[in-house]
């Protein structure tokens, strides 16, 4: 399969997702890699509502105005950006970190992401057990995030969730190559993300943060509106390894949160 493209329709009317800084961006990505060197976690001390005490440079967690995830109910119905997405199969590894199933090229690939001419480079995706995102206070049993970074530093990540039904094939390679304790393995074959695709490409798009320490504001989201299937074996093989790996729902604030889903 040579990549599976995702268009949207035109706008309909001028509206801004929101502004991201750039700037702030290639700082706050230096901070994601000195969060590494944090002690951070899901539940009790060092969880969510302490995320932002633990370093000066996860302040955001605490006081940022656009932080992720949010619940997404509330979507306008309105078009966004155009998306296309450029994903190729690629050799891979799977690393558990300590706080997730993470998966990476292990050398240069083609994939990429453009959002309203801007490209971004695909960098990896992980998992979050349950969803992280929720519509009407309800949660996904998994939700797995595409992100790609931009020349400027800021990021566009797509949200796909999945829902109890068919075994699916690219989840089921990341599982059976992941190591049950911290460290990273290949993956026995090029990986396709296309397969993690819903058959609609009606998205919920806002601007908001990355939803682990630093939670910096740098990120465009766009979450698919329809789940993808996956076994009820394949969501135990990862709850067993990460019962919670998912941060609380955030305010929405000020923000607007769009939906391109003409059948909603």
């Amino acid at each position: 399969m040579t990549g599976r493209p995702v268009s949207r329709r035109r706008l309909l009317q001028k509206m801004t997702v929101g502004s991201l800084a750039v700037g702030a961006g290639l700082t706050s990505w230096r901070h994601m890699a000195q969060a590494e060197d944090v002690h951070w976690t899901y539940e009790g001390h060092g969880g969510p509502a302490e995320w932002g005490k633990l370093a000066p440079e996860f302040g955001a967690c605490a006081t940022g105005q656009r932080q992720s995830p949010i619940d997404l109910a509330d979507a306008g119905l309105q078009a966004g950006p155009d998306l296309s997405l450029n994903w190729q199969p690629f050799a891979a590894a799977v690393e558990n970190n300590g706080h997730t199933l993470q998966v990476a090229p292990t050398g240069d690939g083609p994939s990429a992401l453009t959002l309203g001419g801007k490209i971004y480079k695909f960098l990896q995706f992980h998992f979050h057990h349950p969803s992280e995102h929720a519509v009407a206070g309800g949660r996904w049993p998994l939700e797995v995030h595409m992100v790609h970074k931009s020349d400027a530093g800021d990021l566009a990540v797509t949200g796909i969730l999945f829902r109890p039904g068919r075994e699916n094939g690219a989840l089921g390679s990341v599982l059976a190559a992941a190591p049950r304790t911290k460290g990273k393995a290949a993956l026995a074959s090029p990986i396709d993300m296309t397969h993690f695709l819903p058959q609609s490409a009606a998205t919920y798009r806002y601007a908001g943060s990355l939803t682990t320490p630093p939670c910096s504001q740098i990120v465009t989201w766009n979450v698919f509106i329809d789940p993808t299937e996956l076994s009820a074996g394949q969501i135990d093989a990862f709850a067993a390894l990460y019962p919670n790996d998912a941060r609380p729902v955030q305010p929405l604030n000020r923000r607007f949160v769009l939906n391109d889903d003409a059948s909603q």
